[in-house]
C-alpha cells in the first residue's frame, strides 16, 4: 500500500512538473512606462503604462490631462484603458491593433447668440467613448521605447451634450521597459 501511495505521489510530482512552462524567460520585462512627447504641444500631458501579458498581447492603461486651456480647449482630461496585439517578430513590439474605452470630460454644447458673435457654454459633459487604434513600437535592447499610434472613437451616451461626438488618440511616445 505504501509502495502504490509513493507511486502515486511520485507520478502527480512528474507531471505538474511536467505542466510548467520551460520556454518562459525570466529577465523578460513585462512592465512599461511611457510619455507622449506630441501632446505637450497641445497644451496637455499624457503619461501611460502597459502589462504585457504574453508575446503577442497587452493591456494598459492612459491617463490624459489639459493644463492649458487656450492651446486646447474643448478637452478637459480622459483615462483610457487598452487592450493591444502585436503583430512583430521581437516580444511585444512593432505593428499593432488595439481597442480602447476611454471616460472622458468635454465642454458641453456652445450656444450662440443670434448675432453668432458671443456665446454660452453648457457644463462639461462626462461620457464614455469606444473606438480602435493602429500603431507601432520599437523597443531598443536596453529597455527604450518609441512608439506612434493613432485612435479614432465615438462617444456613446452624452454625445447630444456636447459639439463633439468622436475622439481622437494621436501619440509619439518614448518610454522604458522593465
Amino acid at each position: 500500500m505504501k509502495n502504490k501511495l509513493l507511486a502515486l505521489i511520485i507520478l502527480c510530482t512528474f507531471y505538474s512538473l511536467n505542466a510548467q512552462e520551460t520556454d518562459a524567460d525570466p529577465y523578460q520585462k513585462n512592465n512599461e512606462i511611457k510619455v507622449n512627447l506630441f501632446t505637450p504641444l497641445t497644451g496637455a500631458v499624457e503619461v501611460g503604462y502597459e502589462r504585457f501579458l504574453n508575446k503577442n498581447t497587452s493591456v494598459g492603461i492612459s491617463g490624459f490631462f489639459v493644463f492649458d486651456n487656450r492651446k486646447e480647449e474643448d478637452m478637459n482630461y480622459y483615462i483610457s484603458p487598452y487592450y493591444r496585439y502585436y503583430f512583430g517578430k521581437k516580444y511585444d513590439s512593432g505593428f499593432f491593433a488595439e481597442g480602447f474605452g476611454m471616460f472622458t470630460s468635454i465642454d458641453g454644447k456652445k450656444i450662440y447668440s443670434a448675432d453668432h458673435l458671443t456665446f454660452t457654454e453648457n457644463t462639461d459633459v462626462n461620457d464614455v467613448a469606444l473606438g480602435a487604434g493602429l500603431g507601432w513600437k520599437l523597443v531598443t535592447k536596453k529597455g527604450f521605447v518609441c512608439e506612434a499610434n493613432a485612435g479614432y472613437g465615438r462617444l456613446i451616451f452624452n454625445a447630444d451634450k456636447t459639439d463633439h461626438d468622436q475622439v481622437l488618440r494621436l501619440g509619439l511616445s518614448i518610454g522604458y521597459r522593465f
